[in-house]
């Protein structure tokens, strides 16, 4: 166990072969199965849970660990941060918000509310489908932030694309500025989509 314990990848293809089992026990146990739009709507409703969970777990890991602990860190030490962890977090936080996005498009058009929602329920008496639209809408302006805000910045702030000292400063800026408003609309947005699903 210990040697696959010590290997990230050995770890998740254990962790999906247990979520597997675990599917088929729980899916064919009840004996009332089949692949009809319930089936897909809960599948597609966990990959976007999945999805959001690394998406908003990284957000908040760069605004409450990476952003307060760099003034930390020796001058020495921060290339290791610009260099190789930012980039592998960046990576995995831009398509986890993509992967958000679709998925969450993909729920609510296997239960055909995806209309509903973008309006905001106007027009269909407001309650869940405000709710969950106001979270759809706040995730979508998050998912823009990174992709056509903080990406293009982080970019050059960490010398993947080359600019100018001032340049590149001022990008570090934008890009944490812009994850902090994501930040600020995190709570929000999550608790839109726990009350569409909760409350009503």
């Amino acid at each position: 166990m210990v040697s696959i314990l010590q290997s990230l990848s050995k770890t998740i293809h254990l962790s999906i072969l247990l979520a597997i089992l675990l599917f088929l026990g729980l899916f064919f146990a009840g004996g009332d199965w089949a692949f009809d739009q319930i089936f897909w709507s809960w599948l597609f409703r966990y990959f976007h849970v999945l999805a959001g969970i690394m998406w908003i777990g990284l957000l908040w890991y760069l605004n409450f660990v990476q952003i307060p602990s760099m003034a930390k860190i020796p001058d020495e030490q921060k290339p290791a941060i610009g260099k190789v962890i930012a980039p592998a977090v960046l990576f995995w936080f831009r398509w986890a918000a993509l992967a958000t996005i679709i998925t969450g498009l993909i729920v609510a058009t296997l239960n055909g509310y995806v209309h509903q929602a973008m309006t905001l329920g106007i027009g269909s008496g407001g309650g869940k489908n405000a709710a969950i639209g106001v979270g759809m809408w706040l995730g979508l302006i998050m998912a823009y932030n990174v992709w056509f805000i903080i990406w293009p910045n982080q970019k050059k702030a960490l010398g993947i694309i080359e600019v100018s000292p001032e340049e590149k400063a001022k990008s570090a800026k934008t890009a944490m500025l812009t994850s902090r408003v994501n930040t600020l609309l995190s709570l929000p947005m999550l608790l839109s989509m726990v009350i569409a699903q909760n409350l009503y």
